[in-house]
């Protein structure tokens, strides 16, 4: 079981090299920044402080950085958010250095002596430069796709590019037949088990009650499964990552994620079915996906099939085919325990599942009896 506990974090790439050299940056920049206040054109000015610019440098942008961290959800977006970014980042900070030109002209007029700015002026401005575009640019890598451009009264929603993950419920884990569709190679997103997903059959494989916990069990064996598969991408989220309220359901929770990833959820739950429609959001029902994938059977069609036990109505036997659906066999009851050959006669599909009703071959239907002229 300790492979479960293991947490799948997403390959980092390129995008964490980039997000690396941006932090690199930004302290190299403030450090030559404050190295820039302790000498002036003559390297008279403050230079005795040199060492103490140097350390609130490094200070500065470890605090940058800290709240940096603390920011949920980040994630890194292509080179184009990075333009975007540093192109908002600057015009965010002219705006603030004109305002502060202006509030310093008139408070402190000393500073700008014959016409020219006190160097720190000009150095201040290149400090809010750096770490306005850098907070800019950390937030367009974080938000990813969910960034919009919104003009008063127009919206122009994000599109949606490549494969759209699918999140795993608990039923569906625990069900386990989301490993042999994996295998069969038809799935190729990426797989999302959210990690209160995680701690539910958690929960459930620690219950007292026996057939809880085997079934808890069961769903940790098939999330193992997953995870060793090589051929498949198995992602688990962390609770910082979704930004979910901590009070909803699990049910809401992953409805949820999937509207802020534009993912789909695989689910056997039938209530979850009827909720995501009402909230739009896309569903994967393991049950009708096994339904759909049975073979078509036509009235009239022959088939073999053993009948292993007796129906509800008089005369009836009930047998199985090797996908679990039920056959209802006329006049099967005389024959449990055989293999016997049938004539499909009709089909019914339930959500539970499809019903094939067939009658015996060389077995002719019941005579009912007939109302006399009396009692019609």
């Amino acid at each position: 079981m300790a492979g479960v506990h293991r947490e799948i974090r997403p390959c980092p790439g390129v995008a964490m090299l980039l997000q690396l050299c941006l932090r690199a940056f930004l302290f190299i920049a403030l450090i030559a920044t404050g190295l820039s206040y302790a000498e002036s054109e003559r390297g008279e000015f403050l230079g005795q402080y040199r060492v103490v610019f140097i350390i609130g440098s490094v200070l500065l942008a470890g605090l940058v950085v800290l709240i940096d961290l603390n920011i949920s959800r980040k994630s890194l977006q292509a080179i184009s958010g990075v333009f975007f970014g540093l192109a908002v980042g600057l015009l965010i900070a002219y705006g603030i250095n004109e305002v502060l030109s202006a509030l310093m002209k008139s408070f402190s007029p000393a500073l700008f002596a014959d016409g020219k700015e006190h160097p720190s002026i000009g150095i201040t401005r290149v400090l809010i430069g750096l770490i306005s575009c850098y907070f800019c640019v950390s937030f367009i890598l974080q938000t990813k796709d969910d960034i919009r451009f919104v003009i008063p009264y127009v919206e122009f929603a994000k599109q949606i590019k490549g494969q759209r993950p699918i999140i795993l419920d608990t039923s569906v884990i625990i069900d386990g037949r989301i490993v042999d569709i994996c295998e069969t190679g038809i799935l190729d997103q990426r797989l999302i088990v959210p990690k209160f997903v995680l701690s539910e059959l958690q929960a459930v494989a620690d219950s007292s009650d026996k057939l809880k916990r085997n079934r808890g069990r069961r769903g940790l064996d098939v999330l193992n499964s997953l995870q060793s598969n090589k051929a498949i991408d198995v992602q688990v989220l962390d609770d910082h990552d979704m930004s979910a309220d901590r009070s909803e359901p699990v049910d809401l929770k992953l409805l949820s994620l999937a509207q802020r990833m534009n993912g789909r959820v695989a689910t056997n739950d039938y209530n979850l079915n009827k909720v995501a429609k009402v909230r739009g959001v896309q569903i994967i029902n393991i049950n009708d996906l096994a339904n759909a994938m049975k073979p078509i059977v036509l009235p009239g069609e022959a088939m073999t099939v053993k009948v292993v036990k007796a129906g509800e109505e008089q005369g009836q036997g009930v047998g199985y085919l090797e996908d679990g659906t039920m056959v209802v066999i006329e006049q099967g009851r005389a024959h449990i325990g055989e293999i016997v050959d049938l004539a499909v006669t009709s089909v019914l599909q339930t959500s539970a599942g499809r019903m094939i009703f067939g009658r015996v071959e060389g077995v002719s239907q019941p005579n009912r009896r007939r109302p006399s002229q009396q009692e019609a």
